[in-house]
């Protein structure tokens, strides 16, 4: 798998954004928005539970795994992640945002 998600800009919202969220290769729900949202509010959107703690990036418990498209990582890296699990397609629904469609397993990479 190649490296899924350095993009750090924000992409306008022309047209909508759709999330489509799997566990395993069970889709599981579909949103779909022009507002500019973190993963998580696409989550509840799609009536998909992703668990959540500090929902700033620090704690890593919304640890979710990007299957297509790309997100925008806040720059500094929050310390809920690392370098190791972006690689792995590893990313913090709570505080990433889509740049596009994208598709996520919510069975984290670990």
């Amino acid at each position: 798998m190649g490296g899924p998600l350095k993009s750090r800009k924000t992409v306008g919202r022309e047209e909508s954004t759709t999330v489509r969220f799997f566990r395993g290769s069970l889709p599981i729900g579909t949103s779909s928005s022009k507002d500019a949202m973190d993963i998580i509010d696409h989550a509840e959107a799609a009536d998909v539970s992703i668990p959540t703690n500090c929902t700033s990036g620090t704690c890593g418990t919304c640890l979710v795994r990007l299957m297509s498209g790309h997100v925008e990582i806040p720059e500094p890296i929050p310390p809920g992640i690392d370098d190791f699990l972006i690689g792995q397609g590893g990313v913090l629904a709570c505080c990433m945002s889509p740049t596009g469609d994208i598709e996520v397993d919510t069975i984290p990479p670990i």
